[in-house]
């Protein structure tokens, strides 16, 4: 079977000889996307999940189109009018026994139109962001206190979890506004939900190339993530200790989001790496609103505290609730992809490249850990592996198929990592932060089978 299936390399012979339009990817508009060699218009196209698909427009989106709609028929792509070919993305490759032994798997227990929100998934979306607006009401109304920041702090991490994170992934409601709309709760704890959606849909594409995925590298050249070659110019002495200042690292995620500049152009720098361009008519529109709620949140959170206390008082709560937001939000996502066996390379060394099953990557270069109350506390998160195979799924349903998943995997030989806790993953991630920081090689990446 060809790397991304018979079905496309079809299409795109078909729509060579009817089109007879050879695109340079560099040179694709705003208003075009190419799928496995063959270049479609978004123009006219009336997008069943909303016009975020706009966000794309200009680049090759096959591993994006395939992450997200997992389920969907050779057919469906018929529904937009192709207007050319280009080249063919071959770094990863689909349509593996595995993966469809998978899908199958999982289908069974979880119907593809009945991925969305769960009645106890609504409960504690309502339940957080009841809790996030109270606090928020009293931080603001009745002054900043110690007590008080720091439960403001969790509250943020809550929607950053469990809200925004399934709605900007499409995976609340099948209604693409109510997705749109609790998507904002990003910009509510001092993010943007544009340049949330431009880095993370690229790290979810591809999970650990440090060469792509902007989680890989987002820390460097201060501490690293990625377990660079011990002769690579990255290194520094003092990564040997990175390990002991890893949670001071992350607890600056919060300043590092409010200082950003990006919020102010909507684009974000990092995701160019993975050769992707995100400077259209799409994300300019977006930028009023994402300047006011960025006024609106640093004039809550950063303004307020001064209006009641002394500047040095406004300046710790300030900090404080910085750093319950910053660890509680970034420990959770530092454990699913940094952790003893984690595959590094998913792509192999430059010495290597070679082309992978883009599912049996995600397995590989991610984990899972806990059970049922992790996964409220996490939205899911907890289950990394289930989410990075469904990301279009409710993490409601991560528990459910779970079990699925990890059969599949045995069956096919597919490395599936499960810690039994929170701890336990933590443990591993600490040691491999450690080995990484002094340059212990990496375990050798399994074969293909």
């Amino acid at each position: 079977m060809p790397p991304n299936g018979q079905e496309g390399g079809a299409a795109a012979a078909s729509v060579n000889s009817m089109v007879g339009a050879v695109k340079d990817l560099k040179t694709l508009s705003e208003n075009e996307v190419a799928i496995d060699g063959v270049v479609y218009t978004l123009e006219g196209f009336d997008h069943p999940g909303g016009d975020a698909i706009r966000l794309f427009g200009g680049n090759d989106v096959s591993v994006q189109y395939r992450m997200i709609h997992p389920f969907h028929s050779t057919g469906v792509l018929n529904k937009m009018k192709a207007v050319g070919v280009t080249s063919k993305q071959t770094d990863y490759t689909f349509g593996s026994a595995f993966e469809k032994d998978l899908k199958a798997a999982v289908a069974e227990i979880v119907k593809p139109n009945q991925r969305f929100a769960t009645p106890g998934f609504w409960f504690r979306c309502i339940s957080y962001i009841s809790l996030y607006f109270s606090l928020l009401f009293s931080y603001v109304y009745f002054g900043s206190s110690w007590k008080l920041c720091f439960a403001l702090g969790v509250a943020q991490a809550f929607i950053g979890l469990n809200v925004q994170h399934d709605a900007n992934h499409g995976a609340i409601s099948p209604r693409p506004f109510i997705n749109e709309l609790l998507g904002f709760g990003a910009d509510l704890i001092g993010g943007s939900k544009y340049l949330w959606l431009q880095q993370h849909w690229t790290h979810h594409a591809f999970t650990n190339d440090v060469s792509k995925d902007p989680d890989a590298s987002s820390t460097d050249p201060f501490f690293l993530f990625h377990n660079y070659p011990t002769d690579s110019n990255m290194r520094k002495a003092v990564h040997a200790l990175q390990h002991f200042y890893m949670l001071p690292i992350l607890s600056l995620y919060w300043i590092s989001s409010i200082l950003n500049p990006t919020c102010i152009t909507v684009t974000h720098s990092a995701v160019k790496q993975a050769g992707l361009r995100f400077e259209n008519s799409y994300l300019m529109s977006k930028r009023p609103i994402t300047w006011a709620l960025r006024t609106f949140y640093v004039l809550c959170t950063c303004v307020s505290p001064f209006l009641h206390h002394s500047w040095g008082t406004a300046l710790l709560h300030i900090w404080l609730l910085s750093t319950v937001e910053s660890l509680a939000l970034s420990i959770p996502f530092a454990v699913s992809h940094n952790f003893e066996g984690s595959d590094r390379f998913p792509l192999g060394t430059a010495a290597t490249h070679e082309s992978v099953d883009w599912y049996k990557s995600q397995v590989e270069t991610s984990c899972t850990y806990g059970g049922f109350i992790a996964g409220c506390l996490t939205g899911g998160l907890n289950c990394q592996i289930e989410h990075h195979l469904f990301p279009r799924m409710s993490s409601a349903w991560y528990p459910y198929i779970r079990k699925a998943v990890m059969e599949v995997c045995k069956r096919h030989g597919v490395r599936y990592t499960y810690y039994p806790s929170f701890f336990s993953n933590w443990g591993s991630t600490i040691s491999y932060i450690a080995a990484a920081g002094r340059g212990v090689p990496s375990p050798p990446r399994a074969k293909q089978d």
